[in-house]
Formats: structure tokens, C-alpha cells, sequence
């Protein structure tokens, strides 16, 4: 009787390799340098005299010294250090504004920038008015605009002032206003400088809601606050700097403690 032999094979399991995170801000040895006179020129007409007579002298100062940094999408991070720091300098260079003397930056996706809520407002037009231009100047059509107007209009809470010219706006409501315009879309990257520090506390709550709700969709967030509670509740990540330097980055609470004990120093 003839014997059969059957050979069995057992299929290999490939366990799916998972997606590598998505780099979306990309900062090498990154320096940014201004030419600082110096010497005091007490009015414009002495400067460009000496200007001209190659009299005034500069020196270089760094507002930002070699910075490294990787942020992933969807990352949350606070930027955090005192005042003069390199913080918004750092700020402006993810968004484009300056250049830097050496190094690169790598930016990938649409930026909002939050830096200074209701600054492109035409004081003389009405709020409804200046809906519409704040609109077509980050790029939405009119008609995207017309289909989100009232969702703005109730999230700023302003619906009975909307036919009232800006300028007579207390820079509270601006802040309402400005911030539900800048967040009618879900941002690839959102920066926030201190300008959720303008309004009521239950207007910066409900920014804070809406910020957390775009980091549950994917937006990468960039927050710079001299307020730890904020900093804390939002962000994950957290870099610290002094004179234009990283002193320290990582988690959000070591950073921050690290930070408050540089702080605690300078008083002793």
C-alpha cells in the first residue's frame, strides 16, 4: 500500500509594520541673527547721518543659537522661557516670517498662526464685514464663509454687536471674533502666542476646548504661555528656552518643573 505523505505548511504571520510618524516641523542647527547698533542714536536724522558716513557701528546679537527640533503630526508642544527667550523668534521662523542665518527649517502643511488675535481687522468696517476679509485673507471663498458665518458668529457670541464697527470693540470681543474666524478649518499646524490671554476666563476655556478638539483631529499645536495650567492641560511636549538656546526639552511636566526651578534660583 502505498503511503502518502503530505507536507504541511504553516503560513509565516507578518505582523503589519505600523505607519512612521509623519514629520511636519523640521528645525536643523537653526541660528537667527540681528545687527544691533552699537551705539544710542537719540533721533533717525543723527542715524542716517552717521549711516551714511559709515560712523555707526553694529554688533551681532543671536536671538536664536543652533536650534534642533523635531515635531511629529498631531504632537502637541509649549514653548515656555522668559521673556526675550527666543520664543516668537522661534515662532516666526515655522512661520515663514524670518529666514534663518544658518541652518534650515522644514515646514509641511497649512500654518495658523494665532499670534495676535483680531491685529487684520479694518477698525471702520463692521464686524460682519470683517468676517468676510479675514476670510479671503486666509484664503476661503465667499461662499465657504457665507456657509460658516453663523457658526462664527455663535461661537464668538457676538450675534447682537455683528452690524457694530470694530473699533468699537473692546479688544475682549476682538479676541472672540478673531479666534472663531482663525479656526473656522482644522489647521495642519496651529500657533498660539499668548493670544488666548485676552478675554473673559470662560471665553479661554472655550478656545481651550476648541484647541483640544483639533489636537483629537490630527492638528499639531504650537503653545506659548507664561501660564502653567494651560500649558500643562494642552500640551504633551514642552521646550524650554533661555538667551536663544534649548535648555531642555521633553515631557511637558519635567520641562516645566526643570523651568520653575531655573526661576526659583534667579530670586535667591
Amino acid at each position: 500500500m502505498e503511503q502518502i505523505i503530505t507536507e504541511q505548511t504553516t503560513e509565516k504571520q507578518v505582523t503589519p509594520k505600523s505607519p512612521r510618524p509623519e514629520v511636519v516641523i523640521r528645525i536643523k542647527n537653526a541660528s537667527v541673527r540681528f545687527n544691533v547698533a552699537g551705539e544710542q542714536v537719540d533721533n533717525l536724522k543723527e542715524y542716517f547721518v552717521k549711516l551714511v558716513k559709515r560712523e555707526l557701528r553694529f554688533k551681532e546679537f543671536y536671538a536664536l543659537k543652533d536650534i534642533n527640533l523635531v515635531i511629529q503630526k498631531g504632537e502637541s508642544w509649549a514653548l515656555i522661557g522668559s521673556n526675550g527667550a527666543g520664543k516668537s523668534t522661534l515662532l516666526k521662523l515655522i512661520c515663514g516670517i524670518l529666514t534663518p542665518y544658518k541652518g534650515t527649517v522644514s515646514v509641511k502643511g497649512e500654518v495658523a498662526p494665532l499670534i495676535e488675535l483680531g491685529a487684520g481687522f479694518d477698525p471702520n468696517l463692521t464686524a460682519k464685514e470683517n468676517i468676510f476679509i479675514n476670510g479671503a485673507i486666509l484664503g476661503h471663498s465667499r461662499k465657504f464663509m457665507k456657509e460658516q458665518y453663523e457658526s462664527i458668529v455663535e461661537f464668538a457670541e457676538l450675534e447682537d454687536f455683528m452690524d457694530l464697527p470694530i473699533k468699537n470693540y473692546s479688544s475682549g470681543m476682538r479676541a472672540r471674533l478673531g479666534f472663531a474666524v482663525a479656526t473656522v478649518v482644522d489647521p495642519d499646524i496651529l500657533i498660539v502666542d499668548e493670544a488666548l490671554a485676552v478675554g473673559d476666563a470662560a471665553f479661554q476655556a472655550k478656545c481651550r476646548k476648541r484647541i483640544r478638539e483639533l489636537l483629537d483631529r490630527g492638528t499639531t499645536l504650537l503653545y506659548v504661555s507664561h501660564v502653567k495650567a494651560p500649558v500643562l492641560e494642552l500640551c504633551e511636549h514642552a521646550v524650554w528656552l533661555e538667551h536663544g538656546e534649548i535648555r531642555k526639552l521633553g515631557a511637558t511636566k519635567h520641562v516645566y518643573w526643570a523651568y520653575e526651578q531655573y526661576l526659583a534660583g534667579k530670586k535667591h
